[in-house]
Parts: C-alpha cells; structure tokens; sequence
C-alpha cells in the first residue's frame, strides 16, 4: 500500500506538472499572437507609407515636399 500511495503522489505531481506546463504554453502563445497581431499591424502601415511614396515618386506634377521645420542650421 505504501508503494500505492507512492505512485499515487507521482501521478498527482505529473499531472500537476502537466497542467502548469499547459498554462504556461497557452499564455506564451496568446502573447506571441498579440506580438503577430501588433506586427501585422506595423507591417500593414509601412505598406501604405511605401504605396504613398510610390505613387509620390510616378507622380512628376507634385510638388516637392516642404523642407521640416527646425533642420540643421
């Protein structure tokens, strides 16, 4: 019986183990997805810069972008 509860007291630590391991993997991947998302979202961005830019650089009638404010002296 001792042997038993030996077994008894792994199995319930394996299982332990398990669902900790579980828990940790189920976050780690709804953060790396909130990463994805948030990436997905730059990539879609600099993608609408680019498509600006291009059809700025085909377009010889616009005019030259004004110099920034406050540039080097």
């Amino acid at each position: 019986q001792a042997a038993d509860r030996r077994r008894q007291t792994v199995i319930s630590e394996l299982l332990r183990l398990e669902h900790k391991r579980s828990t940790e993997t189920s976050e780690s991947m709804t953060a790396l997805q909130g990463q994805i998302t948030a990436l997905q979202a730059q990539v879609t961005a600099l993608q609408e810069q680019v498509a600006t830019l291009q059809g700025l650089a085909r377009d010889p009638t616009h005019p030259e972008p004004p110099e920034e404010a406050g540039g080097s002296a």
